[in-house]
């Protein structure tokens, strides 16, 4: 389970509306409570670096971009406990190169970008087996 403030949701739609007709995306820093709930304390957006022909349906997190995103999480006590991007255009649902590259426990946050406006918002959780995403319940934090 992932906790997310509709702040948090927000800034997330706003970012994928911006980053229009590109994919956008960044990472989410929180931690896991007692109960294994990752709970995000804070959304941190990132640039996307793949060459610009590919942006549309493509984000790129550099080795750079990531061990940035790391000692910015933990030089505040967190962890990084996912990604959210955007998908322009298509749903909100993991691709096969999401699925690729993607890192087991991480939450993966999609937003659906449907002509520039933020609809879905739906997070996912890799499958230990990689195989497979799976539906990861949201829950609502004040």
């Amino acid at each position: 389970m992932l906790k997310l403030t509709q702040q948090h949701i927000n800034e997330i739609s706003k970012h994928g509306e911006a980053t229009y007709p590109n994919e956008g995306g960044g990472f989410l820093i929180g931690q896991a409570d007692g109960d294994g709930v990752k709970v995000v304390a804070e959304i941190r957006s990132i640039p996307n670096k793949f060459e610009a022909a590919e942006q549309y349906h493509r984000i790129l997190i550099t080795n750079t971009l990531y061990r940035e995103g790391e000692a910015y999480a933990e030089g505040k006590g967190l962890d990084l406990i996912g990604f959210f991007h955007s998908h322009p255009d298509h749903l909100a649902v993991p691709s096969e190169f999401d699925r690729e590259h993607a890192l087991p426990w991480w939450s993966y946050v999609i937003v659906s970008v449907q002509r520039g406006r933020a609809t879905d918002v739906l997070s996912w959780q890799l499958r230990d087996n990689r195989s497979a995403f799976d539906e990861e319940i949201v829950l609502r934090a004040v």
